[in-house]
């Protein structure tokens, strides 16, 4: 790979797949995210040291500050945006090494300055009250402040959110005009508790970001390449192994990483070749890996950001989400893996060799590696102790893991003779290679950069909620939708879903839901729907947004991998996730499938219905049950598979029929056939 004024330029290995560079030119030209100044040598430690350090400072804080909150957020924001300005250029296409234009500069001291400010005079903003907005100094610097942090965003997010906000701060200022104008919305908005330090950036500041750190110590741990080769040894051998090795695998790493995108380039890489040697196309091998990955933001533990503001707006705890969460997760991924299995037996397509896949037993030894997760599960499940104070104890016994994974990994090198000519003790601490000083250093660095879009989105969907908290606009708007859906709840999924899904091919995941979880959750719950039925409705359609043509990111990066079309990719993967545009409307009808009021007999016979719904609707769109189908049974099998969604038992039996009738009908004809 060379590099050309800083841009690696793309290449291509022998399989036909995508490089590294491949996939940074596709997310840098669709991904805000990825568009990221170029930083090398002195400058760049400096940089990665300035993140690190804010890592540190945010974990300090979470576990040790006694500050005042509006001291905490304003902090946490202030930094944030020096970080923030370090890293985002403000278009696309910066190619320059180790430069930031001077308006960068002026920005970025101006947008820190207004929230350090707020820092320092906290105790004042408070005494004043509503006095402050008669202190024209106090109203421009918080002016000063959200827009310097709204630019941030267009950079590093992206324009639709902004323009979602611009919309309601609008509606705000025509509608306050009379009462106080621009002075109100700005004391409302960035002084206030219903703004930019609402419950979003004060659950990203006290939670996510230090779940964001954990999971960027333990992927340092080799923990992403375990979960493969667990994958791999389970169900590499199969009819269309390395696809259902990338669901698995998929499912797996989604515990650890919250990203879609992420998760998608991390076991992209090795799933996707697999795939394409295998004798998949590139869409369906891109597709495969993102409709999986994509499934890892509501996989529990961490699942994404959107699990803390969840509990925070419900009013449940943590705990409580991530138990609920468990059976449509299995769910979801049982559904891309029907869909896997389908399309391989109509290609015909085998597994790998048994000889050339890891052995169960041999993995055993390496369990270890799971030892962070487990004591974060066994931590935050037990309810004794704060979920910070989980998470770090996470963070240290990851780090803990990696040193022991060094002493294993000389114990055996030493074993076939090829270890390193260390000490043991010194190849511990990663002297011959392997986890050390430098790993923490890159986890503390990496987890502050991932801090700065959460953050970011988080600010801004505090204004959007903000608005519609000081205006009441949210309640006008529940009333509008639910007097157009009348006494059709089925009408008002619909609309939220599209609501959701439109909003989320531009806003992230965690600000989709912020927005959501405030304007259509309301509305659900006014239909009948369960609270927590309603939150995880718009949670999961804000995800499925990464996968959704027409801006699919995690579609993108997958046909990167696999240098397949970005389009037909995005819509075959929309396709193999089926089962996350079912599930939803299955637990809003049916609360038991997130335990909610039920039995245990219940939960079996709703999982059971779902499942065989999601066999009919995958064959349907397939085209392949026991053998190839024609129209006719494609339709009847996909109606079959809608009926086993609607609760009661006459469509349960109608749609288990239908699937039935085509089953016995395909099973004759192959007889017959053979």
């Amino acid at each position: 790979m060379t590099k050309k004024k800083g841009i690696a330029e793309p290449n291509f290995d022998a399989a036909g797949t995508g490089s590294a560079a491949d996939v940074e030119e596709i997310m840098r030209k669709y991904d805000r995210e990825s568009n990221t100044r170029y930083w090398e040598g002195k400058a760049k430690w400096v940089v990665n040291a300035i993140t690190a350090l804010f890592s540190l400072f945010c974990l300090y804080v979470t576990l040790f500050a006694n500050f005042m909150e509006q001291v905490r957020l304003s902090s946490f924001l202030g930094c944030v945006i020096v970080i923030g300005f370090l890293y985002y250029p403000a278009r696309k296409g910066h190619s320059r090494v180790n430069h930031m234009p001077w308006y960068d500069v002026v920005l970025m001291v101006l947008g820190a300055g207004a929230f350090f400010f707020y820092t320092f005079h906290a105790q004042t903003v408070v005494k004043l009250n509503m006095r402050i907005t008669r202190e024209w100094v106090y109203i421009a610097v918080g002016a000063v402040g959200m827009l310097v942090l709204a630019e941030l965003c267009r950079r590093s997010v992206g324009v639709p959110i902004l323009c979602v906000a611009g919309f309601f701060v609008s509606y705000a200022i025509i509608k306050l005009w009379t009462k106080g104008g621009v002075p109100l919305i700005v004391y409302k908005l960035f002084y206030g508790d219903s703004g930019v330090l609402s419950t979003p950036i004060n659950v990203c500041s006290k939670y996510i970001v230090v779940f964001i750190i954990f999971g960027a110590f333990l992927e340092r741990t080799g923990i992403s390449d375990f979960f493969i080769s667990v994958a791999n040894s389970l169900c590499g051998r199969y009819a269309g192994g390395p696809a259902k090795v990338a669901v698995v695998s998929s499912a797996l790493c989604g515990m650890v990483s919250g990203s879609s995108v992420g998760n998608t380039v991390t076991t992209g890489s090795v799933t996707i070749p697999m795939m394409k040697k295998t004798g998949y196309g590139a869409e369906f091998a891109g597709a495969v890996e993102a409709s999986a990955s994509t499934g890892g933001q509501i996989m529990p533990p961490i699942m994404g950001a959107a699990a803390f503001l969840m509990a925070e707006y419900v009013g449940v705890s943590y705990s409580n989400i991530i138990v609920r969460a468990i059976l449509p997760a299995i769910l979801y991924f049982l559904g891309i893996f029907i869909a896997v299995h389908l399309e391989a037996k109509k290609l015909g397509l085998k597994g790998v060799p048994a000889s050339e896949l890891p052995r169960v037993r041999n993995l055993v030894k390496d369990t270890y590696l799971l030892l962070p997760l487990v004591i974060l599960v066994w931590l935050v499940s037990s309810n004794t102790k704060t979920m910070q104070f989980s998470a770090a104890v996470a963070i240290l016994a990851a780090i803990l893991v990696g040193f022991i994974n060094n002493a294993l990994t000389h114990v055996r090198a030493r074993k076939v003779g090829s270890a390193p000519d260390v000490h043991p003790v010194a190849a511990a601490f990663g002297a011959g290679g392997g986890f050390g000083v430098r790993n923490i250093f890159d986890a503390l660095d990496a987890g502050g950069r991932g801090c700065i879009t959460v953050g970011v989105a988080c600010g801004i969907a505090g204004i959007i909620a903000g608005c519609l908290t000081v205006t009441g606009l949210a309640s006008k708007m529940i009333n509008v939708i639910v007097g157009i859906s009348g006494s059709s709840s089925l009408l008002a999924l619909l609309l939220t879903m599209l609501c959701c899904i439109v909003l989320g091919m531009g806003v992230p995941t965690t600000a989709n839901y912020c927005i959501m979880a405030s304007t259509c959750a309301p509305i659900l719950i006014k239909m009948g729907i369960p609270t927590i039925a309603a939150h995880f409705f718009v949670f999961y359609f804000g995800i499925v947004a990464d996968i959704t043509p027409p801006v699919a990111l995690a579609a993108y990066a997958g046909s990167a991998i696999a240098k397949g079309n970005p389009m037909k990719t995005g819509v075959t993967a929309t396709r193999l996730a089926i089962a996350a545009f079912i599930i939803p409307f299955v637990f809003a009808y049916s609360p038991s499938l997130l335990f909610i009021d039920t039995v245990w007999y219940d939960v079996v016979l709703i999982g059971l219905t779902a499942t065989i719904g999601m066999v009919g609707i995958a064959a349907g769109l397939s085209g392949y049950l026991l053998r190839d189908m024609n129209l006719i049974e494609r339709l009847v099998t996909i109606a079959g598979g809608l009926l086993l969604i609607i609760p009661g038992i006459w469509t349960d039996l109608g749609g288990v029929l239908l699937i039935a009738v085509i089953l016995v009908w395909q099973a004759l004809r192959r007889k017959k056939a053979a």
